[in-house]
């Protein structure tokens, strides 16, 4: 069923497989929206380029909430299934099918795996944030404040805050000029936010606001950097944010 014929009703006997039908609640959610889109996606009821519903439309659907549906797309987008556009929605990959690499998320639930994903952020994201301080417009750096500040409101929320986590690092990537930093943070998506792949945090909702409030002290210095035009201390700040989520993640590791 296409989801332009979402409210016919479905042929007798038919497996239905509609994006906007009530999720089975045994399941982990954000999991069975990943699954529900992708099946969309791969069987070809959600052609190249089509646009997905809108966050309020799979959240009435589906019975989630919006945390869920926002951790659900970047998944998919870490799986190269999806791209999102400012201000437009998410859409369907067009080249969804010609990737020639690929992280596959279901192999990142390790503390090794998101050491190795936050070695290689290391490599790309410390000259980002030099380039940045460097070549930002005046819009950019307004880009990247926002967007430090949505972080903050979100886990001041009690949000686990996955995408405004992203959204800070890709507006750098933006304010790089160079959209080969883009592509790249845009092909990863979700999977540089660690704990978009694993669940150290789960019925630790204290450690988690300890560790947010870090990432929020950090992401900070980092914005203050570039905003003050000084590429030595962005690569500093960057630097010690990277080095400080491995850090972060060992000892989480040794205190499970």
């Amino acid at each position: 069923m296409t989801l332009q014929e979402r409210h016919k009703p479905a042929r007798k006997g038919a497996r239905s497989t509609s994006l906007l039908r009530p999720l089975d609640p045994v399941r982990r959610r954000t999991e069975d929206v990943v699954e529900r889109i992708k099946s969309q996606i791969t069987e070809g009821q959600l052609a190249p380029g089509a646009r997905l519903p809108t966050e309020a439309a799979m959240m009435a659907a589906m019975g989630v909430s919006r945390t869920v549906v926002r951790e659900a797309i970047a998944a998919l987008r870490a799986r190269g299934l999806v791209i999102t556009r400012q201000g437009a929605g998410a859409f369907v990959n067009a080249e969804a099918n010609r990737q020639p690499y690929a992280i596959d998320p279901d192999g990142l639930g390790s503390l090794s795996s998101v050491i190795e994903i936050l070695e290689l952020r290391t490599a790309v994201e410390i000259e980002a944030a030099a380039l940045a301080a460097e070549r930002a417009t005046a819009a950019q750096l307004k880009a990247i404040a926002k967007a430090a500040a949505t972080f903050s409101r979100a886990i001041a929320h009690g949000d686990r805050a996955v995408k405004e986590d992203f959204d800070f690092h890709f507006a750098i990537a933006i304010a790089t000029q160079n959209s080969r930093f883009v592509g790249f943070l845009e092909f990863l998506g979700g999977l540089i936010i660690p704990r978009q792949s694993i669940r150290t945090f789960e019925g630790k909702a204290d450690l988690q606001q300890r560790y947010l409030e870090s990432i929020e002290r950090e992401h900070r210095l980092i914005l203050d950097a570039i905003t003050a035009r000084d590429p030595r201390k962005a690569r500093d700040a960057m630097r010690k944010h990277l080095v400080n989520g491995k850090e972060r993640y060992r000892r989480l590791a040794d205190d499970v």
